[in-house]
């Protein structure tokens, strides 16, 4: 059994499991420090702000009638069944790929934990500048973003590597 996480991508697991207990270590840090919607300036800019976040990114169908924390839930959990046999299929030798299905992987775990714990995803890091804000998000947020960022880094540098291999072949 060990040498199935030895041997393939799922060693990355542990990253995964990293930003889980990160991302519901700094909620419970929120959730017991801070009121509901309670702001703590650090920055001229940005603040910690407690928040609940009934939706998906950027409060997408928040007031949609409680449906949506299900749907959410569901789409959270394929998904995540899906990047775990990818990170089972994918060769170790491809780390970006394995540290981008990782992270995405976290973080969804991370938010699906907070839909089945409290209902909603609970958010703080808000960012603003004038009259401009940007939603409030989370520790899920910033690995799900960064994992995405390294899986287009991964396809644009996996396609030149293809075309550069069509090209040696055909000389």
């Amino acid at each position: 059994m060990l040498s199935l996480f030895k041997e393939t991508g799922l060693k990355f697991l542990v990253l995964s499991l990293f930003i889980v207990v990160f991302d519901q270590l700094t909620k419970l840090w929120i959730i017991n420090s801070l009121s509901l919607y309670q702001d703590v300036n650090v920055l001229p800019i940005f603040d910690i702000t407690h928040v609940r976040n009934y939706g998906a990114a950027f409060s997408f169908l928040s007031d949609a009638g409680g449906w949506q924390r299900y749907f959410f839930t569901v789409i959270a959990v394929v998904v995540s069944v899906m990047l775990t046999f990818w990170m089972y299929q994918t060769p170790l030798k491809q780390k970006l790929l394995l540290t981008s299905y990782s992270l995405i992987l976290g973080g969804a775990i991370g938010n699906v934990a907070d839909r089945i714990n409290y209902g909603y995803v609970v958010d703080f890091l808000h960012f603003y500048y004038q009259g401009w804000s940007f939603p409030a998000f989370n520790v899920a947020d910033i690995a799900i973003s960064i994992g995405a960022f390294f899986l287009i880094l991964d396809a644009v540098f996996e396609h030149k590597n293809q075309s550069a291999d069509k090209v040696k072949a055909e000389q």
